[in-house]
């Protein structure tokens, strides 16, 4: 694990190089990690799997919470749940392994995730002692399934705009709540909701506990999704709940704030769900390419099939390596806040708020990993990936929900420069002088290269330089446009793609030169790396360029030009042979095995 004395600063970065030495990669999990894993993959194949079918085709709401029910008796909603409210007590990154792991379900992966962590975790970090003691216990053990009713029709990204109204009744005893709720997640099988609403005319929300036995709580049949659709999507209607004072969660106005922290955790958890998806999908592809004949030879064999199933895997190892990157950084993050004293519930949603950045940046590049592998993987398929009949089918209409699901892609590419910019204008990370460094650079003679340097040396200039881009075209764009720079979607989406690359690629860089530390060169990995850095040059070129044709022109832009060239020239790749010797190593081993 990594040294908490180390520990780097949400966003950070993009201003401070890391050292392999200080991060996590997936290799460094011990064994009860990997047993606690293994006891969710076979629940899910030996459980999920069988069922899916009925799940997703007959709405079977029983067999769902039967289902669930029995993933609590094993321990599997209770992972990160501590131990005196009835859970296993497990660190954040094995929470994540979890939560990989159980992705493998298809539609019953939403339901799990969505009662362990927007279910769950609002009662165990906000509540008072009395409510955990008397819900959480429950929700650890699957005795009570948990729902979170946030959405409503005209409230989606914009979720403070709810019209859902809580009102304290005469006697003082009760919040009397009036409204209406969308698509809810285990809507149909939930004994408890974290209900979310305004008291009287507050401007920010607050969020209540609500057990479905209170009178006035109309839950609508399931909704027809695109995919899913062995979950429970459902509307609700509260009309004059009664709900007891006691079960106000939170403080006042609260509710907003629960709202964002539980987003930061779901984002996280969700690009640690892909990646386990993508494992799944890329297992499928491969062992099709593998039986599949045409032309006289199985289809793995062909270069266009060997370039999807590399891609595949190159994008789902880069997805796992920043992931977790991420969420060690997270967990020391919270072990730092807990060693100063802060409180243990307090101290992980303070973790996790201040890596916002990366959980955004993961929750994006994670569930784009995941559509190109599903939607890849039916195309390997051909005909058959598109018949109902195979796993491909059912993995392409799932996933495409993961775009949507925890703020939509799009506000989450413009939060990550949002929160990024928020923290250099508090003071909290030092962007102007790397800014700075950069702009002046632009006026030296480039420093060419000789060719001398080391393999990761080089890997870790090209980095360097893509940071530099960054800096180069965000601080161009802020001096633009100043506080009108949040008017200009487009261009801050630009430089949210280039901050997503880098961090990926600076995190698959950093877990590969770790790996080799511990177990010597592995050419395979390097043929990963080098396509994934030479790819990302020329996007982040790509990104850099449609940034700065937007704000300058004349000299400014001709310099800045310059600069984008020089900050995105990498050493070619004979990309074709480095793609299929990854493809050949999984075809011959008959699964994805990086």
């Amino acid at each position: 694990m990594a040294d908490n004395k180390k520990t780097i600063k949400g966003g950070e970065f993009l201003i401070r190089e890391t050292a392999a030495a200080d991060i996590f990669i997936p290799e460094e999990f011990n064994e009860e990690q990997r047993m606690m894993a293994q006891s969710c993959r076979d629940f899910t194949y030996n459980r999920i799997h069988p069922n899916v079918a009925t799940l997703d085709d007959n709405h079977d709401r029983a067999l769902l919470k039967q289902l669930m029910q029995e993933a609590g008796e094993l321990g599997l909603l209770g992972v990160s749940v501590p131990e005196k409210y009835n859970g296993f007590g497990q660190s954040f990154v094995t929470s994540m392994l979890t939560t990989e792991e159980m992705s493998r379900g298809f539609s019953f992966s939403v339901a799990y995730t969505a009662h362990t962590g927007i279910g769950t975790l609002p009662i165990l970090y906000f509540g008072d002692e009395r409510q955990k003691q008397k819900y959480v216990t429950k929700l650890a053990t699957g005795e009570w399934i948990a729902a979170y009713c946030l959405t409503e029709p005209n409230a989606g990204s914009d979720a403070n705009s709810g019209k859902t109204k809580a009102t304290l009744t005469e006697d003082g005893k009760y919040y009397a709540i009036n409204g209406q709720k969308m698509w809810i997640t285990n809507g149909g099988i939930s004994d408890l909701y974290i209900v979310f609403a305004k008291i009287d005319n507050d401007k920010n929300l607050t969020a209540f506990i609500v057990e479905r036995t209170y009178d006035g709580i109309t839950v609508n049949p399931d909704e027809h999704k695109m995919g899913i659709k062995g979950s429970s999507t459902t509307q609700i209607f509260f009309n004059n709940v009664k709900v007891p004072v006691e079960n106000q969660l939170g403080a006042r106005e609260e509710g907003f704030k629960i709202a964002l922290y539980v987003l930061n955790i779901g984002r996280i958890k969700l690009a640690g769900g892909a990646v386990g998806a993508s494992k799944a999908v890329i297992d499928y592809t491969v062992n099709y390419a593998n039986e599949r004949k045409q032309f006289g030879q199985t289809i793995g064999n062909f270069g266009a099939i060997k370039y999807k199933l590399a891609e595949q895997a190159l994008r789902t190892f880069a997805s796992e390596s920043a992931t977790y990157r991420a969420s060690q950084d997270i967990e020391n993050c919270i072990k730092g806040y807990i060693a100063e004293g802060m409180e243990e519930g307090k101290a992980y949603l303070e973790g996790i708020k201040d890596f916002g950045i990366e959980a955004a940046m993961m929750k994006v590049y994670a569930s784009e990993a995941l559509d190109y592998v599903v939607d890849e993987g039916v195309q390997v398929y051909g005909g058959m990936g598109y018949s109902a009949e195979t796993k491909v089918e059912r993995a392409y209409r799932d996933a495409r929900i993961n775009r949507i699901f925890e703020g939509t892609n799009e506000i989450n590419r413009i939060l990550v420069v949002d929160m990024l910019l928020k923290k250099a204008f508090k003071g909290e990370l030092d962007m102007m002088k790397p800014a700075k460094a950069v702009a002046d650079e632009l006026l030296d003679i480039p420093d060419f290269e000789t060719g001398a340097e080391g393999y990761f040396e080089q890997k870790r200039k090209y980095i360097q330089n893509f940071k530099k881009a960054i800096l180069l075209v965000s601080g161009g764009a802020i001096q633009k446009f100043m506080q009108k720079l949040e008017e200009k979607q487009e261009l801050l989406m630009n430089a949210s793609d280039m901050l997503i690359l880098t961090y990926v690629a600076e995190s698959t860089m950093l877990r590969i030169e770790k790996l080799e530390q511990q177990r010597g060169e592995n050419a395979l990995y390097r043929d990963m790396l080098d396509v994934l850095i030479y790819d990302t040059a020329s996007k982040i070129n790509k990104y850099a360029m449609d940034g700065v044709n937007s704000f300058a022109e004349g000299d400014e832009l001709a310099g800045m030009s310059m600069g984008i060239k020089r900050f995105t020239k990498v050493a070619g790749v004979n990309v074709m042979d480095a793609r299929r010797r990854v493809a050949e190593k999984m075809l011959a081993e008959n699964k994805y095995c990086f």
